[in-house]
């Protein structure tokens, strides 16, 4: 999932961990509420793991909204009982926009923003697919 202060862009990947799709974005309710929605997903979707993106900045240092990315991390794992696992998001929404702009997607702003969030979530988990797919160790 790629979190951010005001949505949650969400990704789904296939059983056999090959291909990240994006799936949903929603509102951010306050901590109670996306806990409860990003757990229910999890549910909904036989989740066996989740990944949580975690905005470092260029030099590698923890970002601005490194903290509440990791908090929730931590929150998530509590409440539902599933591995959870960071990964660096760095330019990963800068990559969305690019990816939506070259596919034709109209500029709307207001519903281009959810997209970009939900397409940055698959790009998030598809770059912690890669790391899976060549490293036998942590499957």
């Amino acid at each position: 999932m790629d979190p951010g202060s005001r949505r949650i862009g969400v990704a789904l990947s296939d059983p056999d961990r090959i291909v990240a799709q994006p799936l949903t974005t929603f509102t951010s309710g306050g901590r109670r509420k996306d806990l409860a929605a990003l757990v229910e997903l999890a549910r909904q979707h036989d989740a066996v793991a989740m990944v949580v993106g975690l905005p470092y900045n260029m030099d590698g240092s923890e970002g601005p909204s490194f903290a509440a990315a990791a908090r929730l991390l931590e929150d998530l794992q509590d409440a539902s009982g599933l591995p959870v696992r960071g990964w660096d998001e760095r330019l990963t929404s800068v990559q969305a926009e690019r990816t939506l702009i070259s596919a034709g997607v109209r500029r709307d702003r207001r519903r281009r923003k959810g997209m970009v969030d939900r397409v940055a979530a698959a790009l998030i988990l598809e770059s912690f697919l890669t790391f899976l797919s060549g490293s036998p160790e942590v499957r």
